[in-house]
């Protein structure tokens, strides 16, 4: 095969992702410097259509960044108007009292918002200012020359199962800048390999995560409260295992009464037959939740891991050519459940560097005044307060709550310790130690498999083109995965993209790639490390409407 010749695009500054942080960071750029050239590219088809969150939204960022959001007709329509705390059973509640609970969960002068709509009214913004914004592109390869990051490469168009080029075959295309931002969430496969090129989690601690999985539905108004904010623990997760729900009421008049229901369970679970997915529908049927849902309509359906190992968690943010932001390097303040404010904030401060070091001529060089900034910053004090939450949550619900409580309490945040992290994926334990987990079957109102899930996800991909799913050695799904820990793949996906089948008397595992919704969660739970995510070709994967 003859060697593929690229075409080539010159910027100052090349943004790889269109979600909070690519766009705060691009918009930034242009608001200090309107001379430069900025280039951002979005691996889904439209911004906004891989953006899935809760949400809701400390509005501190985005008013730094547009003091004027509200007469931008930003899509920030629905205040906070209550908080509600519930301990789950699993036939009753209680409801803390507000007085009780740490200054985290409250959600005073917050926004219960969808992120993916945020997400497109920033990209307005970004492209009324200069931007130069091309969605349906994934960033398939880092280009490094003398050591220092140049820019990325999209991936190829029309390449065939076998890896050759097919009768639609267009090459990818060579995006250059004097600095290059990474910002495409949580996992981001580039970004992982930036972190291991340049060594970037030296003296940090591994990354945690949690999968969030999340449904839209619209209800009678008599069930809807705007504004209501609840929060669940417990039930249907074991004592000893992180999560929780959430319930968000909102709306508005093209969509109203709508409420965003989900669970989020932490992927440092030990139990193999645990499954993220039936955990969420176990959810729906609570006495406490199935009343909000009866007679409603299940709208858009979506699944996402977010970071949650907060400031010890962090890799170094820089080297040479680039800086990670976001939830690319791990901007989420997981006690909060929020990161769409720190991800815009993170973008910004980067940004702020970059045209610093462009002005003075020093393009190239690590932006040093990024990490400096955010260590200035509020969001630094933050994630400092917040940090040692997801430690001490990893000890279970109940003495995890207690000892979260006093050190937000008694020390504010402020104990002279900070815990220690150990990585998700080395914690399951082999199938024979644990018990199987009987989920009840979908009733098809409440409740739902899988495959009707990923339907309403608009999920797509081309099916003759390389698997993105990468085994690192695929014997190793049968002899280890299968063999000690009953393939934990086929119950921690969210979108059935992994089942064991027999062939020829023997197990092999199956993969449909073309059910994924690039929750990165294979990359992360797996414990041998052996998948590898890479992305798609550019335009595929979900299309959430309204997430």
């Amino acid at each position: 095969m003859e060697p593929i010749v690229r075409e080539a695009m010159e910027f100052d500054v090349v943004v790889v992702g269109g979600g909070p942080a690519g766009l705060a960071a691009a918009i930034r750029l242009k608001q200090l410097n309107g001379e430069l050239s900025v280039c951002l590219i979005e691996k889904s088809a439209e911004i906004g259509a891989h953006i899935l969150s809760g949400a809701v939204m400390d509005p501190r960022a985005i008013t730094e960044l547009f003091p004027d959001w509200q007469e931008r007709n930003a899509p920030l329509d629905t205040l906070v108007s209550e908080d509600r705390f519930l301990l789950l059973t699993a036939k009753g509640s209680r409801q803390l009292p507000n007085a009780l609970l740490p200054t985290c969960f409250h959600n005073d002068g917050n926004y219960v918002i969808s992120l993916g709509e945020v997400c497109r009214w920033l990209g307005e913004q970004a492209e009324a200012l200069g931007v130069e914004i091309y969605p349906g592109f994934a960033a398939a390869e880092f280009i490094e020359e003398e050591e220092r990051i140049v820019g990325v490469v999209t991936g190829d168009m029309g390449v065939g199962k076998d890896g050759q080029p097919g009768p639609g075959f267009q090459p990818g295309m060579e995006l250059r800048g004097k600095y290059t931002l990474f910002a495409e969430g949580c996992r981001g496969h580039l970004g992982k390999r930036l972190e291991q090129r340049f060594n970037l989690r030296a003296g940090a601690e591994p990354q945690v995560y949690g999968l969030g999985i999340k449904e839209l539905w619209q209800v009678p108004a008599a069930q809807h409260v705007n504004g209501l904010v609840m929060h669940t623990a417990g039930w249907p997760l074991a004592s000893d295992t992180y999560g929780g729900g959430f319930c968000y009421h909102y709306g508005n008049a093209t969509q109203p009464h709508l409420i965003a229901i989900g669970l989020v369970v932490g992927l440092g679970y030990s139990n193999p037959y645990l499954s993220p997915f039936e955990e969420m529908q176990r959810l729906k049927t609570h006495p406490a939740i199935r009343p909000l849902l009866a007679g409603g309509t299940r709208l858009a359906y979506g699944a996402r891991a977010l970071t949650s190992g907060g400031l010890q968690a962090l890799p170094k943010l820089i080297f040479p050519g680039g800086a990670l932001i976001g939830d690319d390097a791990g901007f989420l303040v997981a006690s909060r459940i929020k990161g769409s404010h720190a991800a815009i904030k993170s973008g910004m401060l980067a940004a702020e560097a970059a045209v610093a070091a462009l002005a003075t001529g020093r393009a190239g060089d690590e932006l040093t005044a990024y990490p400096e900034m955010f260590r200035q910053s509020w969001l630094f004090d933050e994630l400092h307060q917040a940090r040692n939450f997801k430690p001490l949550m990893s000890k279970g619900l109940w003495l995890g709550s207690l000892l979260f409580g006093i050190d937000q309490q008694v020390f504010r945040g402020k104990a002279p310790w900070t815990l220690g992290l150990t990585a998700d994926h080395g914690k399951l334990k082999p199938a024979t130690q644990c018990t199987p987990i009987d989920y009840p079957k979908p009733d098809g109102t409440l409740t739902f498999d899988r495959l009707s899930s990923v339907f309403l996800s608009n999920t797509n991909h081309e099916e003759d083109q390389p698997c993105h799913l990468r085994l690192k050695d695929p014997a190793v799904a049968i002899s280890l995965n299968l063999a000690l820990y009953d393939a934990p793949e086929q119950r921690y996906c969210p979108a059935g993209v992994y089942e064991i089948v027999t062939e020829n008397d023997a197990p092999r595992l199956q993969i449909n790639a073309q059910n994924c919704v690039h929750c990165k969660t294979c990359d992360i739970k797996d414990p041998s490390q052996n998948i590898d995510w890479v992305s798609p070709q550019g335009g595929e994967g979900p299309i959430y409407q309204g997430m």
